[in-house]
């Protein structure tokens, strides 16, 4: 029985209102699908390195690629960068990533402001002082010069300490003071909310303006936006900063970003994971697409069921085909993304035994369930909800991989389809 203090939401809620930017193609905010972004963390200056990992991040389905511009020798790799992936055919937006002297680096380096696609700017360390004002103007006139948008991003580490000690003093005036951490959240709307307006009044419009505000706390992340998404319309990147490695990154990451996007907040999201040492930067875009794929918002690749094992699957069968589908399938993604336009919605089932082994398999669109501790050596398979085959013998595993290229050809692409669509078996003993 339900509390009636408890709401469950059966649905996310309605997609917050923004407004739209255009960067470099792919439209931020409005009605466009939630973006996927990620960063580089080669030496922008080394432009191969630079260029492959761009390229591997693109291929993994990264919509949006930011660099970092820290000087003059990155700046000036930059727009070689951007010609190397045109012609590797990889149109992918580049973002430039810029502190303290992106102003500088912009106005010495053109070619370099006309390759980007966005100017990423930290009002914290944009300039100081008497030299805050001037340098962030600087940096949102030459985007105006050039027709791009800018991402005004405020990252707590970095935080505007004139604003955050005002906002301070104010609190301790008052009768009834704010706690540390709500001054600092509020410091955290305010100095984004303050450049944003900044930039309008110099002339730019909303339609160039994304806004960050990265916290590394989860409840501080989904209290920083939930405040910015009802104070403004700016379109926003989400994104937990410092989050760290493996699985701490992304159950961090995950449960503030899902939370928010159950709130319908967020146009473009960024999983930062820290890489195991010689780790594969591709798995921050792997993680995005599984959360939003995972909550229903966009489909990328096709979803592999798996039931977690028990006493019942003391074989490894059922996950070593699992793994090489899940990995056969992300591996082929880029290809099967231009030859089977849909698959991404496809949904593959690898289950361990007959308990629930034969449902979930009705339910996908195709589905084996292997035979469990003691079970019949046998594997029916499932094909839009109907048995279509049982498979049996030492070959299941490869004799089912087959089974799901045919689905895939059949139903995606203009081939033939020599899957079997009778119930029969197989026996390859």
């Amino acid at each position: 029985m339900t509390s009636t203090n408890q709401t469950f939401l059966s649905a996310p809620l309605a997609r917050r209102r923004s407004v739209a930017v255009n960067v470099g193609g792919v439209v931020v905010g409005g009605d466009a699908p939630i973006v996927v972004q990620s960063m580089t963390n080669t030496d922008t200056a080394d432009a191969d390195a630079t260029v492959a990992q761009i390229a591997a991040l693109a291929r993994a389905g990264s919509e949006l690629v930011r660099i970092t511009v820290d000087r003059d020798e990155a700046a000036a790799a930059v727009p070689h960068i951007k010609e190397r992936l045109l012609r590797l055919g990889l149109d992918v937006p580049l973002i430039g990533d810029f502190h303290y002297i992106g102003h500088k680096l912009l106005a010495d380096h053109p070619a370099c402001a006309e390759a980007l696609d966005k100017y990423r700017i930290n009002p914290g360390n944009v300039g100081f002082k008497t030299k805050k004002d001037k340098q962030f103007g600087q940096i949102i006139d030459t985007a105006m010069r050039h027709d791009k948008p800018v991402r005004i991003g405020v990252n707590w580490g970095s935080l505007d300490q004139e604003l955050l000690t005002h906002l301070m003093d104010e609190n301790q005036s008052n009768g009834s003071p704010l706690t540390a951490q709500e001054v600092m959240r509020e410091a955290i709307c305010q100095s984004g909310l303050l450049s944003a307006r900044r930039a309008e009044e110099m002339g730019m419009g909303k339609d160039k303006i994304i806004l960050s505000a990265k916290v590394s706390q989860v409840q501080d992340l989904i209290g920083v936006y939930v405040d910015l998404a009802q104070r403004c319309d700016y379109a926003l990147h989400l994104g937990l900063t410092e989050a760290g490695m493996g699985t701490k990154g992304i159950v961090a990451s995950s449960a503030s970003m899902g939370i928010l996007l159950q709130q319908g907040i967020g146009d473009t999201i960024r999983i930062s994971l820290t890489p195991e040492p010689g780790g594969d930067r591709t798995r921050e875009v792997q993680v995005s697409q599984e959360l939003l794929q995972t909550m229903g918002f966009r489909s990328f690749v096709p979803i592999v069921a798996a039931c977690p094992g028990c006493g019942r699957t003391t074989s490894t069968v059922f996950q070593e085909l699992a793994q090489d589908i899940q990995n056969h399938i992300r591996d082929s993604m880029p290809v099967w993304r231009e030859q089977y336009p849909g698959v991404e919605t496809l949904n593959v089932a690898v289950m361990g035994c007959i308990v629930n082994g034969p449902g979930e398999s009705k339910h996908a669109d195709i589905g084996i369930s292997l035979p469990g501790t003691g079970e019949t050596p046998a594997a029916p398979v499932f094909i839009d909800g109907e048995r279509a085959v049982t498979l049996r013998g030492p070959g299941i595993a490869e004799d089912f991989k087959k089974l799901v290229l045919d689905y895939i050809e059949k139903r995606y692409g203009n081939g033939q389809s020599a899957a079997l669509t009778e119930t029969q078996e197989i026996d390859v003993a």
